[in-house]
C-alpha cells in the first residue's frame, strides 16, 4: 500500500478527484492548508494599506492505495493540478506499513 500525500492549487480540487475517480480511486481525505515554497507568498492591498501574505493558500489531499495503482494515481493528479505556472504543489509517495477498517478490522487492501 502507498500513501499519496499532494498539495495543490484549491481551484483544482475538482478536476483532481474527477481524474482520480476514473482510474478508480474511492476515496481521499482533503484538508484545507496554508504555506509557502517557491511561491513565497505575495502582497495584498486591504483599506488602502499593503501588507505581505507569506503564507498560500493549498488543499492538502491523502489517498491510500495499492501499490499497483500509485503510479498511475500520481500521473492523475501530476496531470489534472497542473497549470504551469509557480505553486502548482507538490506530490510525496509513502510505503503504508498497515491498514485497518476500524469499523469492521478489515486490513490491508480491504481497508481501503
Amino acid at each position: 500500500m502507498k500513501l499519496i500525500m499532494a498539495t495543490i492549487k484549491p481551484f483544482k480540487l475538482e478536476e483532481v478527484r474527477e481524474a482520480l475517480t476514473e482510474i478508480g480511486v474511492s476515496g481521499m481525505m482533503v484538508t484545507e492548508i496554508k504555506g509557502f515554497g517557491a511561491q513565497s507568498g505575495h502582497t495584498e492591498i486591504y483599506r488602502g494599506a499593503e501588507y505581505a501574505v507569506n503564507f498560500v493558500p493549498k488543499i492538502k489531499l491523502e489517498i491510500v492505495v495499492e501499490e499497483s495503482l500509485a503510479d498511475q494515481a500520481v500521473k492523475a493528479i501530476e496531470t489534472s493540478a497542473k497549470t504551469g505556472k509557480i505553486g502548482d504543489g507538490k506530490i510525496f509517495v509513502i510505503d503504508v506499513a498497515q491498514t485497518i477498517r476500524v469499523r469492521t478490522g478489515e486490513t490491508g487492501a480491504d481497508a481501503v
